[in-house]
């Protein structure tokens, strides 16, 4: 089959109007055409007033070879690319060797867990949380009364800080084995929709994910691995040879017990501080990186709907609208918009008491009453945090605080109208724009929590974005502060075996320990570290090569 791109059809074409556009773009007969599959949808709104639908097919031809070499110049007339998986390993039948462990359930974990699975393993999965409903139940503790389980929140638990999210399944990285579509294709197979194959920008919500998670950990149990709930790792058991090498041991648990292992896949999240500052105290190599500070911004999504579709707001194949913005600042400060939610919610996602952080979230539907994305300031550890790997955290945990007392010291967030923080000024009351976050805002002046520098670039940033997206800066909109958990405030740098450059059998994975921001991406390290942990086997005779 050839692949055939940036195929572009009227907003509200026929479907019979594809096959016809398919001959046209490629100078064929309808007869020559035999077969046809979407590979991706998504949308031109650049136009208002002519709205266009993007698509990616793979076509089957009679003359595949003759009408490639007509187009052997045109790289969006390709071979349709082979997307199948294959695993680079495979324990041998009925594998009874050393059982690697995955240390974290949220998406990278997830992944590790079954890839590592599928090849036969057997592994361990740890989670200092619960399983996802039980997890579910706490989250809404907190939301609803105020009562936080430093345990069992949206950041930690089975499905991880993703499952309280918008469910976004795209991302920027390179994926040139489309590993990628091996996420998604697991996640169909657990009960997402279909239609996450071809969407150009899939999501899928929180309730879905519920219902798939719950559905890989059936599949994992049932390959032969096992899941060890509320089980925090509290100590890392490390051995130093005599040429100064050193190698992980075994985990000490919160349970008492210390669990004997040499391969650890580590994918904790970003909010695991307690357990970054133990893998410094054991000396494995940690760096501080950057990451990005601010607020939930909160508009009505009638007002992005129109202003991103005009006319053609509410149309069934174009949803609820989202954003994508960016400014460079007079300051040196890049201000953007973060993890937009349409038709969705802010959230109360803080993990240590007396703190608060936002999120957003959102459902598979979008259909809540307004928009809401991060407005977020980019920073840096030479700049604002410098002197120690770990100084990210304490910056994060500083403004955090903040956040807590102006927000009322009850879980409440800090809130104030755009046009009030334009002016300087606390804000007293609402306007048209009504806050979605629970447990309930307090309205005040957001210089009590956020930095200096950080409200001087949003300043600046508000009218710019105005100017791109009609009423982004209309003085009701709404932000609630604070922002502090956009990425990890550490990379736990590992080397090209996917193993920590300091402490062998310890494998660095996933958003927490730098290397990815998403679902998505979070799924497709997991499947890396889950080759890199099975290469490791493969090198001490325990399994072979396929």
């Amino acid at each position: 089959m050839l692949r055939l791109s940036e195929l572009k059809l009227p907003l509200d074409h026929a479907p019979e109007a594809m096959a016809p556009a398919i001959c046209a773009r490629l100078g064929i007969d309808p007869a020559e055409l035999l077969d046809v599959r979407l590979w991706r949808r998504a949308h031109d709104a650049r136009k208002k007033s002519a709205i266009l639908m993007i698509y990616t097919v793979d076509v089957a031809l009679r003359d595949e070879a003759a009408v490639l070499a007509r187009f052997a110049a045109d790289h969006q007339v390709r071979p349709t690319p082979d997307t199948d998986y294959r695993f680079p390993v495979r324990a041998p039948e009925g594998f009874d060797g050393p059982r690697p462990v995955v240390i974290g359930a949220g998406p990278c974990g997830l992944f590790a867990g079954l890839i590592l699975a599928q090849m036969g393993f057997k592994p361990i999965i740890l989670d200092r949380g619960k399983v996802v409903r039980e997890r579910t139940k706490d989250t809404w503790a907190l939301w609803r009364k105020s009562e936080l389980n430093p345990e069992s929140n949206v950041q930690f638990g089975e499905g991880g800080a993703g499952t309280f999210s918008d469910g976004k399944l795209y991302s920027q990285i390179k994926d040139p084995r489309f590993l990628g579509r091996k996420v998604l294709e697991e996640f169909v197979a657990a009960g997402a929709p279909e239609e996450i194959l071809t969407e150009a920008h899939p999501h899928i919500g929180t309730f879905r994910l519920v219902h798939m998670v719950e559905n890989i950990r059936a599949l994992i149990e049932g390959l032969g691995g096992e899941y060890r709930w509320q089980h925090r790792v509290e100590d890392f058991e490390i051995e130093t040879a005599e040429d100064g090498g050193r190698r992980l041991k075994g985990l000490r648990l919160s349970t008492g017990e210390t669990l004997e292992t040499e391969h650890v896949v580590l994918a904790v999240g970003h909010s695991a501080r307690d357990t970054f500052e133990v893998l410094h105290e054991r000396g494995v190599h940690i760096e501080a990186k950057p990451f990005s500070i601010g607020v939930r911004i909160e508009h009505p999504q009638s007002w992005m709907d129109k202003a991103r579709f005009g006319a053609c707001a509410g149309h069934p194949d174009l949803g609820a609208a989202d954003y994508s913005l960016s400014h460079h600042c007079s300051n040196g400060r890049t201000v953007y918009s973060f993890c937009m939610c349409p038709g969705g919610t802010v959230v109360a996602a803080t993990s240590e008491p007396n703190r608060v952080v936002t999120n957003g979230m959102s459902q598979y539907s979008r259909n809540e009453r307004n928009a809401n994305s991060g407005f977020v300031v980019a920073i840096d550890p030479e700049r604002d945090y410098p002197g120690h790997p770990l100084a990210g955290i304490e910056f994060q945990r500083k403004w955090e605080s903040l956040a807590f007392t102006a927000g009322g010291g009850d879980y409440r967030a800090p809130a104030q109208k755009v046009g009030d923080f334009l002016a300087g000024r606390p804000s007293q009351e609402l306007g048209v724009v009504e806050p979605s976050y629970k447990p309930g805002i307090r309205m005040t002046d957001l210089a009590e929590c956020l930095p200096p520098f950080v409200l001087e670039a949003m300043r600046e940033a508000l009218p710019v974005f105005g100017r791109q997206i009609a009423g982004y800066d209309h003085p009701d909109v709404l932000m609630t502060g604070v922002e502090t958990r956009t990425s990890s405030p550490i990379r736990i740098t590992r080397g090209k075996d996917g193993q920590s450059l300091n402490t062998a059998g310890l494998f660095p994975a996933g958003e927490g320990a730098g290397y990815a921001g998403g679902i998505l991406s979070a799924g497709v390290d997991g499947i890396k570290i889950a080759e890199a942990v099975a290469e490791a086997y493969a090198a001490r005779g325990w399994a072979t090569e396929v």
